[in-house]
């Protein structure tokens, strides 16, 4: 038996994940008017029943202006938490945490779907509400050359966004999830706060760095009020955006969240512009665990890894290094949803198929048993630990 620290349990508040491993918000497009579809419970389901501690439902929108594109989640009314408690509680019965992302896509709605081409999406007769669905932001301040110049919010709708995320906060809770992040990277809306490049504002809101951070500070305040005392709540940073706002502001404002309740930083990097500030240098796993590393040291906070972070041996080396807290697998569990199983495997840990629903670990565990003449079963790598 090999002692891991990614097969580790741990404990934020009265929520305790059955190991480190993390399924990321990760959008899919798929809703229907704000409504999730057998889709989603279909992908969350596979990557809670491939046996990772917390998987965290993908961006939901708490306002229809918010929505990005065509098929964004949404929670901006009670009519959703019918629905997605079918998510959160389908999770559960996996035994993993549900968790689910609110965010607002800010001056970077109304786009196209990734792979029908970046950009701003053309208006259709389809598209019933497209006045209302206007790109706001904190400056009227276009993204780039290509995307539109959005409206300046008005000092009352920022008031009233706050609002918007404590009510959304409220409903994430009656629909049974049990972690909660707020998404403040990647360029969008709150992000776009935080930015001197999308941020001009002359009220509390704009200005000075405490100024910039005002609107996520509220809106953590806000969502304290209705995410209970004893569930956990993360905040997604762009802790490096090649804008101005960098690794020593991401840990002031860190600072600043954990005394407003927040427990974790999720630590991610650009979006504010259309350059991507880390893989411009190198791409290699991993690169955006310094990112982590940094927040977690100087801010004395927990922190979740995540950007190509592939095999099992490097996502403990990561918690050993003490570099991160949690670990989180995107588009490698995207391409195997039993990858912690196959972690597990690889890494030694005792009875690595009792970490997935006995439906297919008794089978893959009976398997890995057996010989296979000279070329053994792709599972029987680590079988010595158990089964």
């Amino acid at each position: 038996m090999s002692e891991t620290l990614l097969f580790t349990p741990l404990t934020i508040r009265g929520v305790t994940l059955r190991n480190r491993i993390v399924v990321p918000p990760m959008h899919q497009y798929s809703a229907v008017k704000g409504f999730p579809t057998d889709w989603h419970l279909m992908n969350a389901g596979k990557f809670a029943a491939g046996g990772a501690g917390l998987v965290i439902v993908e961006s939901t929108k708490v306002e229809r202006r918010g929505c990005g594109t065509v098929g964004d989640l949404g929670i901006w009314h009670d009519d959703f938490v019918e629905p997605l408690k079918r998510l959160a509680k389908f999770i559960k019965q996996q035994n993993a945490v549900p968790g689910i992302q609110l965010g607002h896509s800010g001056r970077k709605a109304r786009a196209n779907r990734p792979w029908e081409g970046d950009g701003p999406l053309a208006r259709t007769p389809e598209i019933e509400d497209w006045d209302a669905w206007t790109p706001v932001a904190p400056s009227a301040i276009a993204h780039s050359e290509k995307w539109p110049v959005p409206r300046a919010l008005e000092r009352q709708e920022v008031k009233d966004l706050v609002q918007a995320w404590g009510h959304a906060a409220r409903r994430a809770r009656d629909a049974g999830f049990d972690v909660l992040e707020l998404h403040g990277a990647h360029g969008y809306l709150v992000h776009e706060f935080l930015s001197e490049r999308s941020n001009q504002r002359t009220d509390e809101y704009g200005g000075s760095e405490s100024n910039r951070t005002r609107f996520i500070m509220e809106i953590a305040e806000a969502v304290r009020a209705s995410w209970p005392d004893d569930k956990p709540l993360f905040v997604r940073l762009s802790v490096e955006d090649n804008a101005g706002f960098g690794p020593e502001q991401s840990v002031r404002l860190a600072k600043i969240l954990k005394t407003g309740g927040v427990d974790l930083i999720d630590c991610s990097s650009g979006g504010i512009t259309d350059v991507a500030p880390i893989l411009g240098k190198e791409i290699k796993y991993g690169y955006q665990v310094p990112l982590s590393e940094y927040v977690r040291r100087h801010a004395d906070i927990m922190t979740m890894a995540v950007g190509l972070i592939i095999h099992g041996d490097q996502a403990e080396q990561i918690l050993k290094d003490r570099h991160a807290d949690l670990i989180a697998i995107g588009r490698e569990i995207l391409n195997n949803p039993n990858w912690p199983m196959d972690a597990a495997l690889k890494l030694g840990v005792e009875g690595p198929f009792r970490h997935v629903p006995p439906q297919f670990g008794y089978w893959l565990g009976t398997r890995a048993k057996r010989g296979f003449g000279t070329r053994p079963s792709t599972w029987q790598a680590g079988l010595q630990a158990g089964s």
